[in-house]
């Protein structure tokens, strides 16, 4: 089986878990954090060396008050729970995203947690946080035009690996499979210039639903595609046959 370096994905469906049991939605939101850790343990076993995880997006912040404040307690919660797990399993924490609109309460365990577990090197979680994809890419070009302002660069030479540079994912690889969970068919976006050229997979299941068996049928699926990157298939082969 082929197994992704990065492996992204969008968790989707814990409001619609909790309704279709006629819970309330905190429920399917807390059911989906005991998701998060199955799937983090499932991608250790398989090697998968960086996992991004939407975990909430900028507009996830105009939903009602009361489910923002309870995914912002469950997000502590997680937080300071797994912190000793993820430090054992030598897994490193790095979050994207607009940080500083996060309560004052989650930024400072999250710095926290980033800090002691800069030198793990077992595998990459990656949480998108108050995150947004065209957000990333305006604050980007903000980077960008303010280095064009001071004459350190000119607009002629930026290149796609400066965009890349300035981007909040600049020190991890583009994902290769992209799982949404729910049914829904879209990116919503998130990470639209890493998933360039990213293998999508779309779910009917329900986030709290998404068991490790339903992480390997994704990645089984994943191995049998050919990612030609706008090549022929015959140029790839070609090119492997060189490399032996």
């Amino acid at each position: 089986m082929q197994i992704p370096t990065h492996l992204a994905i969008i968790m989707d469906g814990n409001g619609r878990w909790a309704e279709q049991r006629h819970l309330p939605r905190v429920l399917g939101h807390r059911k989906g954090v005991e998701s998060v850790q199955t799937i983090v343990d499932g991608c250790m076993d398989l090697g998968i060396r960086y996992l991004t995880l939407y975990a909430f997006s900028s507009e996830n912040w105009g939903r009602p008050q009361e489910e923002v404040e309870a995914l912002m307690g469950l997000l502590g919660t997680f937080l300071k729970k797994e912190l000793s797990q993820l430090h054992k399993r030598g897994i490193r924490l790095m979050a994207v995203g607009e940080l500083d609109r996060l309560p004052k309460s989650i930024s400072k365990i999250l710095k926290d947690i980033i800090k002691k577990t800069a030198d793990n090197d077992h595998m990459v979680l990656n949480l998108a946080l108050s995150y947004g994809s065209r957000n990333e890419l305006t604050r980007a070009m903000q980077t960008l035009g303010r280095e064009i302002a001071k004459g350190t660069l000119q607009a002629d030479d930026i290149t796609e690996e400066d965009i890349d540079a300035a981007l909040d994912t600049h020190k991890i690889p583009d994902p290769d499979l992209l799982i949404r969970t729910s049914g829904e068919m879209r990116i919503s976006n998130f990470l639209l210039w890493q998933a360039a050229y990213t293998e999508l997979y779309f779910t009917e299941t329900l986030w709290p639903d998404f068991s490790r068996d339903q992480l390997l049928q994704a990645i089984a699926e994943y191995s049998r595609r050919q990612r030609r990157f706008g090549l022929t298939g015959e140029q790839l082969r070609d090119a492997k046959e060189g490399h032996h």
